[in-house]
């Protein structure tokens, strides 16, 4: 019956409640009890949303930081991301478990994607998340819980400061698209990758006149194919933050053919959109896409590319190849600097805060000030206008 279900469930609330009140009150007064809070240390690991080349890097740093300076170290990792907090589901590390993994792509805890938005909304069971994490994090009795992850991961993390506990996070995307810090690991990873396809994609561009697209990952923002692009000598650059001309990209690659170049290569980002599509509401653009006839953006334009100017047009969509492999050497040295600094903030027991790269420094940035903003490209930047500069079409 209705009724006797939701009284039954409320009920269980109020246990619950009770249950997660008690178990915080014994556990803050173990802590309260310890004689110097930096002999012993308490820390759990997770990984969440997408994967990237890095971090099993920043997980080595922090656990290799502050072994070498805190006694009676226990580091719990937490599998599957957000998932293994809620669920209790979790072991504790050794050394050996952090031994060989800095060149080491993926995460050897395992990640999955929970959205921020369904955080507050109960399970298929009836479970509350938010408290279900609370309670595995009071349970180990954890002095600090690392998280590594993107824009989705840091919301989530600041929820979890808001609800008392002690957070650190590490920045981790393909699309160094989080805001407050200036690099994030994976980055320049994945830009290593996509640059080496458009290397590889010249060769054969040239041997046969084509035009050839090459799409890079990044929905909202485009950093990834900026400096891929840069970095590759593409001819033209199409962005999500710069609605594109179909006419104007045209007469780019007509330009070359006059100027005695018979090829042309675009980087373009999965998220790219045309001026006339960025006119449409979300709710106009997701019915276009839904019925588009085009697996992707790229797609669409080679195709009006081919109407416009029969040229023969390809394209090349490496995928989540950029976030495989191994690190490249720089994010080995920013995951261990990250990692680092993110020890001394266990020890120093500043909480709350995201690891962040200011100005070539390691800095603690507040998440409350952080969490929910995108680090977006700026059309009218010092890097586009250089770009355009030196000739290259943003298809503006």
């Amino acid at each position: 019956h209705p009724f006797l279900h939701t009284a039954i469930v409320e009920k269980k609330k109020i246990y619950y409640n009770k249950k997660q009140a008690n178990v915080k009150g014994i556990y803050e007064k173990k802590n309260n009890n310890r004689k110097d809070c930096n002999i012993m240390k308490r820390i759990g690991l997770l990984t969440s949303g997408g994967d990237c080349q890095a971090l099993n890097a920043a997980m080595r740093g922090v656990v290799k930081g502050l072994s070498n300076n805190v006694d009676g170290l226990e580091v719990y990792g937490f599998f599957d991301g957000y998932k293994g907090l809620i669920y209790g589901k979790y072991r504790l590390l050794t050394s050996g478990d952090f031994s060989g993994i800095l060149t080491k792509g993926g995460t050897i805890l395992g990640t999955s994607r929970q959205p921020f938005k369904l955080m507050r909304e109960p399970d298929e069971n009836g479970l509350n998340k938010v408290e279900a994490m609370k309670q595995t994090y009071y349970k180990l009795n954890l002095d600090c819980l690392v998280i590594l992850g993107g824009n989705g991961t840091q919301k989530t993390a600041n929820l979890l400061r808001e609800e008392g506990l002690n957070i650190i996070h590490l920045p981790k995307t393909i699309d160094n698209d989080i805001y407050g810090t200036d690099m994030t690991f994976g980055f320049q990873s994945a830009i290593d990758i996509a640059a080496d396809v458009i290397d590889c994609i010249h060769t054969t561009a040239s041997s046969h006149s084509r035009v050839f697209i090459v799409e890079v990952m990044g929905h909202k923002v485009g950093w990834l194919t900026l400096y891929a692009g840069l970095a590759a000598g593409a001819d033209i650059i199409l962005l999500p933050e710069i609605p594109y001309d179909i006419d104007k990209v045209v007469e780019a690659i007509q330009k070359r053919s006059k100027d005695g170049k018979g090829f042309t290569i675009l980087a373009v980002a999965e998220g790219a959109i045309s001026k006339k599509d960025a006119k449409l509401s979300k709710k106009e653009y997701k019915k276009k896409i839904e019925s588009s006839k085009y697996p992707s953006v790229s797609y669409e334009v080679a195709d009006l590319i081919i109407k416009k100017t029969g040229i023969d047009t390809r394209v090349t969509v490496p995928g989540h190849t950029q976030r495989g492999g191994s690190p490249c050497p720089y994010d080995r040295v920013l995951c261990s600097r990250l990692g680092a600094e993110a020890a001394q903030a266990i020890i120093d027991g500043d909480y709350g805060n995201m690891i962040a790269v200011k100005a070539s420094k390691i800095v603690r940035v507040p998440l409350e000030k952080v969490a929910g903003k995108l680090k977006m490209v700026e059309p009218d930047s010092q890097i586009i206008k250089e770009a355009q500069f030196m000739g290259i079409s943003f298809g503006n």
